[in-house]
């Protein structure tokens, strides 16, 4: 786990600042981040390539705070894109559009011309038909688009269904068998320059066996596009190393650097490696509230004031992450569900789970809740977003401010003279 929320005297912080103290500010609930903790994992990922040429990108899906961004973009790292709002949030976090990848199967025109005109890196094209809009998009412009395929290698990456993305059976990527003809109508294309290769299989991987056959098939495939007459200059070999929410335990990033190196290393291009949950994951915790204790039947229940609309990882993969008091725990213990308090039966951040007595108005954290937290959070029920805190050292800033009643209604209006 990350060191970045440690005890002291018994009660939990950030970095060097108590929980309960940007608590009494902010309220709940909130989501936390250590710009730390970011840091330090954005330097291990690229010290782990430092021996070849490479662009971190980070997955600006996972946590697309301007705050967060940043903080990594300050340092040097490019971005990963999946729609134009993410690119929007890119450039204003100062991200420099020269390192960003578009990736996503469903460009629009609208993005494509936004892409365009901004001079990213390179498209992660996902389709031949895709191929073609970017190439008349940027005829239009008089301009010429650098692209790359994405290549579903149909590996299995062992990880949640959800999160798969290199199987035949994913909406993602051409297949591998499809390759070379869809490289070829590229090349002759007027409007795309051909510079790469991508492919990411999946999110949330723990084993490097699967990343190492899909690396080694993307390896057979441009060493064929190379003879072929196709000058491949980036290789972006994807991202989804796994963290550590409960037991597990995925290799080391300098394994994986050394893994993805061994692989492709020597084939001479510029490596473009896009991590996300890696990197923001573990930087982040969520901060509750417990409103009320309540039993049916046998059954305990932690009512708290965080929701599904805020967290909804545990309902909709069914994931485990760890929560503890953010007080000294008391005595003794209890197993519960720790539920919220949205009309769902699925609306729970944790089931039967063991916890230290839990009483109205204990604090609890939520470990690992730095990616894939507030930006799948929602509206739903009429509840107000969190508030987003970034802390560094003994210092915390509020960076995203708690929505408040009226901006769950910004933008509608009731038709005049529409109801007698």
């Amino acid at each position: 786990m990350s060191d970045a929320f440690p005890r002291r005297d018994g009660r939990l912080c950030a970095e060097a600042v108590p929980i309960e103290q940007i608590v009494e500010q902010v309220g709940t609930p909130v989501f936390i981040y250590s710009a730390s903790e970011l840091a330090a994992r954005y330097d291990a990922l690229d010290a782990a390539f430092a021996n070849v040429p490479h662009t971190i990108c980070y997955a600006i899906k996972a946590n697309m705070n301007l705050a967060v961004v940043n903080t990594l973009v300050a340092r040097g790292c490019g971005i990963d894109v999946t729609s134009g709002g993410e690119l929007f949030r890119a450039q204003l976090a100062g991200g420099d559009p020269n390192q960003f990848v578009y990736s996503g199967v469903g460009k629009t025109d609208a993005e494509i011309d936004h892409a365009l005109d901004a001079e990213i890196r390179m498209f992660n094209i996902e389709s031949r038909a895709e191929l073609r809009v970017i190439d008349a998009r940027a005829a239009a412009r008089g301009v010429v688009a650098p692209v790359s395929f994405r290549v579903n290698p149909d590996v299995d990456p062992q990880t949640h269904p959800y999160i798969s993305t290199g199987l035949s059976s994913s909406k993602f990527g051409i297949p591998i068998a499809d390759a070379v003809d869809a490289y070829a109508e590229a090349k002759a294309l007027e409007h795309v320059r051909v510079v790469g290769v991508s492919c990411h299989i999946g999110s949330q991987i723990v084993n490097l066996d699967p990343i190492v056959d899909a690396l080694q098939r993307i390896r057979s495939l441009v060493i064929e596009l190379r003879e072929a007459g196709h000058r491949i200059e980036l290789l972006d070999v994807g991202g989804g190393l796994g963290i550590v929410y409960d037991q597990e335990r995925p290799p080391s990033v300098a394994e994986y650097g050394a893994a993805v190196i061994a692989s492709v290393g020597d084939l001479g291009c510029h490596l473009i490696a896009e991590p996300g949950r890696w990197i923001t994951g573990n930087a982040g915790i969520f901060v509750t509230r417990v409103l009320y204790n309540k039993h049916n039947g046998d059954r305990h229940f932690s009512v708290v004031d965080g929701a599904m609309t805020d967290l909804i990882r545990p309902t909709l993969y069914h994931a485990y992450q760890r929560i503890e008091p953010v007080g000294r725990p008391r005595e003794g213990s209890r197993v519960v569900d720790v539920v919220g308090p949205v009309c769902e039966s699925a609306d729970f951040l944790a089931q039967q789970r063991e916890l230290p007595i839990l009483e109205r108005g204990d604090l609890l954290a939520v470990h690992s809740a730095g990616a894939y937290g507030f930006v799948m959070s929602s509206n739903y029920n009429g509840r107000c977003r969190a508030a987003e805190v970034l802390v560094k050292g003994g210092r915390f800033e509020i960076v995203r401010a708690r929505d408040r009643f009226e901006d769950l209604i910004r933008g509608e209006s009731i038709p005049e003279d529409w109801i007698p």
